[in-house]
């Protein structure tokens, strides 16, 4: 058993087609089912299932992609401790859409300038899938906001930020000179989809308010929620560091009286990996980063 047939057992499992995985690794595909059917041959049973459209693990070929991937991980963190010397090296890290395109420009600017031979790969994806990448070690540090469910990994807050009343500049509340709870509870809210975690936080405070927001759009990215609401279709709470990109007339951000609703933005980690000396520096910056926010 070779540690290259173990990569490729991986990768056309995560892509359940041969032809796909062969082009990511470079083979043909003949030379591709080959380095599998050889590994199939040495457990004497089948790892795959061929079907019509795709290609799917038996149940050795389960157990066989679990064991793969703890030893080319391991195979990977000895690998990169070798050869870790501090100034260069891969940081994969990766956000959600809330906070990616806000918070991480120039956090990446900032670092390059102090380790301009790193090399930084950037990945945004929802936190589910963020969680995941950083469980399997496919992403080095995730930045995502609280609360964090998932096990085995490391969560650490990074700050704390207000999440902003925002509404067209011709809304009634635009020119209040205090707006409370109550002048929002029975106003139609504009939302991200139910798949990103800013929903779920604002939707938490209502609720601790004793009033649930009505939704009535849903969109994926939170600029078109803001021009959702600069065009009359409702309100919402916005992140600060969205609204501190945000240069149009055409809304107007405000605090809540009382206490204001927040999130709590962190970074996650994998503790079980082997974390380079780069992406420890990495990770020591994104500490000092949150004194801008």
């Amino acid at each position: 058993m070779e540690l290259e047939q173990l990569r490729h057992l991986v990768k056309v499992a995560e892509q359940e087609n041969f032809t796909r995985a062969a082009e990511l690794v470079g083979l043909s595909q003949s030379a591709l089912s080959r380095s599998v059917a050889r590994l199939e041959e040495e457990l004497g049973q089948p790892i795959f299932e061929r079907q019509s459209r795709k290609v799917a693990l038996t149940d050795a070929g389960r157990l066989l992609l679990d064991r793969a991937r703890i030893v080319l991980t391991m195979l990977d963190d000895v690998t990169a401790e070798i050869a870790d010397n501090g100034r260069s090296g891969k940081v994969r890290v990766a956000a959600i859409p809330t906070i990616a395109p806000y918070f991480l420009p120039e956090c990446l600017r900032s670092f390059h300038r102090l380790f301009p031979q790193a090399q930084l790969i950037v990945l945004e994806d929802t936190t589910e899938a963020l969680l995941k990448k950083v469980t399997d070690g496919e992403v080095d540090i995730a930045i995502g906001a609280l609360p964090i469910g998932t096990k085995y990994v490391e969560v650490e807050p990074l700050f704390e930020e207000e999440l902003l009343l925002v509404t067209g500049r011709e809304h009634p509340l635009a020119a209040k000179p205090a707006v409370c709870l109550a002048d929002i509870a029975e106003l139609p809210f504009v939302l991200l989809g139910e798949a990103h975690c800013l929903s779920d936080n604002v939707v938490s405070f209502c609720r601790q308010h004793s009033f649930h927001p009505v939704s009535v759009e849903r969109t994926s990215q939170l600029s078109m929620v803001q021009e959702l609401v600069a065009l009359g279709h409702g309100v919402s709470l916005i992140p600060d560091m969205a609204r501190a990109r945000d240069t149009s007339p055409a809304r107007v951000y405000r605090s809540l009286s009382g206490p204001p609703p927040t999130r709590t933005v962190a970074m996650i980690t994998n503790p079980y990996r082997y974390h380079s000396q780069i992406v420890r520096k990495f990770a020591e910056h994104l500490r000092g980063s949150r004194a801008a926010n």
